[in-house]
């Protein structure tokens, strides 16, 4: 396990390696389970990706049927626009919104991923190019995969 992997408990359909998924928190189910703990140290709104499945025993769970497994995991990286001038690989950067009046639909998911939060410290991992201009007139963006 590196630094930044946690261990964990998910649904098993989700259990396998390479599975990206966003943990949205608590249920009230969750409450009354003796595992609750180790299955509540994810961030709720954050994107994490199986690296590992640590063993094969299923544990029963209120929420998950088919219970839940041990499983390893990482933050995923997150595909979003960024201001052309920070979009180097392996820089740190504190998260902004792009401030983008004018946008087609379609970039939506990119311009405002939903596992991102204005002042979030992320690495630009890769860039994967620049934004088309005529789908966020007068702004100049790259796209890239950002890791928290």
């Amino acid at each position: 396990m590196t630094d930044n992997n946690t261990i964990t408990l998910i649904g098993s359909r989700l259990a396998k390696e390479g599975e990206d998924f966003i943990f949205v928190g608590e249920s009230r189910e969750c409450v009354k389970c003796k595992l609750r703990r180790t299955c509540m140290n994810l961030d709720p709104g954050r994107k994490y990706r199986v690296v590992k499945l640590r063993g094969d025993t299923v544990h029963d769970c209120f929420v998950h049927e088919g219970g839940v497994l041990t499983v390893e995991v990482e933050n995923s990286p997150i595909v979003a626009a960024i201001d052309s001038r920070k979009a180097v690989e392996g820089s740190k950067i504190s998260y902004e919104l792009p401030k983008c009046k004018e946008f087609d639909d379609s970039v939506y998911d990119i311009l405002y991923p939903e596992c991102l939060k204005e002042g979030d410290k992320c690495t630009v991992v890769k860039v994967l190019g620049p934004m088309d201009e005529t789908m966020v007139p007068g702004c100049s963006l790259k796209k890239v995969e950002l890791k928290l």
